[in-house]
């Protein structure tokens, strides 16, 4: 069922219509691209977010949401990636990641300085969590 789920998932994003702007050099972008409750688990969503990457784009290292269980699928070019104390992986478009609740995640970041690279993360979160990500600094 999970497969399933996560199927569906991609083919949705792969029908989301392309973003009127590239994410610009050096930045990223990332946007909510569904929200679902689950039906057969009460309080707990299933929250689709979208992260784009220009060149060499990165997002500052940070925490989830306590109660999110996150699989992360690159869908176009690459992200570099480190969890807690984990190495530092280069992922490819189709490489899947996981993180587990109260996981930190060091390091995601565009493995290309020329390409833009996108990610799927697909969080299993307390429908109640309304801030999924946490940055180290402000």
């Amino acid at each position: 069922m999970f497969r399933a789920i996560l199927l569906g998932t991609f083919l949705a994003v792969s029908a989301v219509p392309v973003m009127a702007a590239d994410v610009a050099r050096g930045e990223a972008r990332v946007t909510t691209i569904f929200d679902y409750p689950l039906p057969s688990v009460p309080g707990k969503s299933l929250r689709g977010v979208l992260v784009e990457y220009g060149p060499g784009g990165s997002s500052p290292s940070h925490t989830h949401a306590a109660s999110a269980f996150i699989t992360a699928t690159v869908i176009e070019g690459a992200v570099r990636s480190r969890i807690n104390e984990g190495p530092e992986k280069v992922f490819r478009a189709g490489e899947s990641f996981v993180e587990m609740p109260g996981d930190h995640h060091g390091v995601s970041a565009n493995a290309s300085d020329d390409d833009p690279s996108k990610l799927l993360a697909v969080f299993v979160v307390d429908t109640d969590d309304t801030k999924l990500t946490t940055p180290d600094r402000p």
